[in-house]
């Protein structure tokens, strides 16, 4: 495979913030890539660089060969891109949104069909309706659709899910799987963490700095000590008790449960469990169970935001 982006120690600031401190990575030729983090992590600014809407401090980019900097008027005709934030014309109609977007790269909706058909026929029966007056998940299809009428080599797309139902998320993401298997490479990112498990390869970043590129299923198994679901109906006091404990290493809530995992990487998991469910009915939480479970991306990530200490104080 060949290399389609290389991002080679990306530095950006915005004043005193270090948006991006020494980025580096690369995808390959028809990869979907996910850049995966909270808001604040850097995300939308790395997108921006490597579409060449902003300059990097220092570093050096390149994308399908062409230097972010040097070369971003070749570039721009080559990439497509989705902003975060619905950026098309409210005003206009679904079908009159294509046609304009088309006309800028000088096409056609009509020249175009076969790339954006499969898309594009979920929007058809609305084509007249203003794009205000859009579902949230039809607006973001409208945008994909607008995206791609060029035919870019390489597609990014700025947490293009964010803000739409469960289902909307669902069929976006399939979408994105039938582009891949086409042959399209396509960076995306997200804040939702369950979303990495669809990308061939992510890479966490959390305050401008990458915590680790791998496959999804590489990093889970990095994940290196055993965690236990706690469930209580006292899940608060059960979190502010357990933050107090001294073999505690790292504790947080996760939905209805409660992560933890032990100090003690020798002792048998049984005796954790036995133990931690001891402590908590010493402090007067009489309804408690502890189980083994498997990490999931999200508790790798956390796992790597930094020290216990910092863990355990942070992340409630």
């Amino acid at each position: 495979m060949s290399t389609s982006v290389a991002v080679d120690n990306l530095v950006k600031h915005f004043g005193t913030t270090k948006a991006l401190d020494g980025v580096s990575f690369e995808v390959e030729r028809g990869e979907l890539f996910g850049l995966i983090g909270p808001d604040g992590a850097g995300k939308t600014t790395l997108l921006r660089i490597l579409v060449t809407l902003l300059l990097p401090q220092s570093g050096h980019a390149t994308v399908l060969g062409n230097d972010v900097v040097t070369d971003m008027w070749a570039l721009r005709q080559r990439v497509g891109y989705m902003a975060g934030r619905f950026s098309l014309y409210p005003d206009l109609s679904v079908e009159e949104n294509l046609q304009f977007f088309a006309s800028v790269f000088g096409t056609t909706i009509e020249h175009e069909h076969d790339r954006i058909a499969p898309i594009y026929s979920q929007l058809e029966p609305f084509k007249g309706r203003r794009a205000a007056a859009l579902s949230g998940g039809m607006k973001q299809k409208l945008a994909l659709c607008c995206a791609l009428v060029h035919r870019p080599e390489i597609l990014f797309l700025d947490e293009p899910t964010t803000g739409v139902d469960a289902v909307s998320r669902r069929e976006f993401w399939d979408l994105l799987d039938g582009l891949t298997r086409e042959g399209l490479t396509t960076i995306v990112s997200t804040p939702y963490m369950d979303e990495a498990t669809r990308c061939h390869r992510v890479a966490l970043i959390q305050r401008g700095r990458l915590l680790a590129v791998d496959t999804p299923a590489s990093i889970v198994a990095a994940f290196d000590r055993p965690l236990f679901g706690i469930k209580t109906p006292n899940r608060y006091d059960a979190l502010r008790a357990l933050r107090e404990y001294e073999r505690v290493h790292s504790i947080y809530p996760f939905g209805e449960q409660l992560h933890y995992t032990d100090k003690d990487l020798d002792r048998e998991p049984r005796a954790i469990q036995r133990e931690v469910a001891e402590f908590l009915r010493s402090r007067g939480i009489e309804q408690v169970s502890v189980d083994t479970i498997e990490p999931s991306i999200e508790d790798s990530f956390i796992a790597r935001m930094g020290t216990p200490e910092t863990m355990r104080g942070d992340a409630a």
